[in-house]
């Protein structure tokens, strides 16, 4: 005990006897020594720096022939298996793009609204770790979500608004101060979000993924079951040539993640006055051309309209607002993506979860 004594743990800044952190009288037996040590939970960050730093002080003081070993156990209960995560998921689906910029967040947000208007359980996730923008369209840059006990777990309860149940690392960070988290760190935040919150039952799990193919992007493989994989893409050759990218990065024999459809972004501009002229601003059909060479569905064409981007800032996103042309193109991109998503149930087993080093 003595030799514990001398290890701090960072979680409290305290030494692991202060701290209650040794869950029994260490067990001797001749020259073994076993110890108990009771961490806040299985995720803990500095789990196996403590159990290394408890070893070598037993040793330190008690001698290099003692053979010491460090049992852990958890105050809340361990993180269920992956392949037993959100069992009252029924359906996630990916909204991804190769390139930044084209509206994915904004198609994100409108289609889990649109779903949650149709009547389904929903939720959405923004999976963008250093630019997340999901709170600010849902108008919840202020809330702070709390812990909730489940099943002797200490879950963290999503924000809902809307209809939809939303987490976001936007929660827990400042708004205007940057994320400097190497990638270790950002994987661990967004496994800490899907699986370390109360999700409930869902009809549909709405993934925000950051644009490219990144290591967030195998995390979210790796972790869950996609259904299904939604590309959004404006129009432009440039945005199209990123898109291909991420079309391939699904469809790898190692990951085979069914692309549901592509979404046009921008399409074409309409000026509110002349709500009936339509301005190519970034080329014509170029996602619907995309479509046909995959030999994947087009499953909207969103315009252009100073209307979305304003509604997405001021948090009222347009598919609230079913008697507009954009509230009812995100309603028909919603009802497109739930036939997709039950063809694809229908025809193809369920996916597995990417099994990659």
């Amino acid at each position: 005990m003595d030799a514990l004594a001398t290890v701090t743990y960072a979680g409290t800044k305290k030494n692991l006897v202060e701290s209650q952190m040794v869950a029994d009288q260490p067990a001797i037996n001749g020259n073994k020594v076993t110890v108990v040590l009771e961490f806040p939970r299985d995720t803990d960050p500095f789990l196996k720096s403590t159990v290394k730093a408890a070893e070598a002080a037993i040793k330190y003081q008690c001698g290099q022939d003692v053979e010491v070993t460090v049992v852990t156990e958890f105050k809340s209960k361990p993180r269920p298996a992956v392949e037993q995560l959100l069992p009252g998921v029924k359906n996630i689906i990916a909204v991804s793009s190769g390139k930044g910029g084209v509206g994915k967040s904004t198609v994100s947000a409108n289609l889990a609204i649109s779903l949650a208007r149709l009547g389904y359980k929903v939720g959405l996730l923004d999976c963008d770790i250093f630019g997340p923008s999901v709170p600010k369209m849902f108008d919840i840059e202020e809330a702070r979500p709390y812990a909730v006990k489940v099943d002797g777990r200490d879950l963290i309860c999503p924000i809902e608004q809307y209809g939809v149940k939303v987490l976001s690392i936007g929660f827990f960070v400042s708004p205007t101060t940057a994320t400097l988290w190497r990638g270790g760190m950002a994987t661990s935040a967004l496994k800490q979000l899907i699986a370390d919150a109360d999700w409930g039952e869902l009809d549909y799990f709405i993934l925000d993924t950051p644009p490219g193919t990144s290591d967030i992007h195998l995390t979210l493989l790796q972790t869950l079951p996609i259904t299904g994989a939604v590309i959004v893409s404006t129009p432009q050759q440039v945005a199209l040539a990123d898109a291909r990218k991420g079309i391939d990065m699904y469809r790898n024999e190692k990951v085979n993640v069914p692309i549901l459809g592509l979404i046009e972004n921008m399409a074409w501009f309409t000026p509110a006055e002349l709500p009936e002229n339509r301005y190519y601003i970034f080329g014509k059909e170029g996602c619907k051309q995309l479509a046909e060479e995959m030999q994947v569905p087009l499953l909207a064409q969103i315009p252009l309209v100073q209307g979305i981007c304003d509604s997405g800032d001021a948090g009222k996103p347009a598919a609230l607002n079913v008697d507009t042309m954009t509230g009812q193109a995100f309603i028909n991109l919603a009802q497109a993506v739930i036939t997709v998503v039950n063809r694809r149930n229908k025809e193809q087993p369920k996916t597995k979860i990417v099994g990659m080093k």
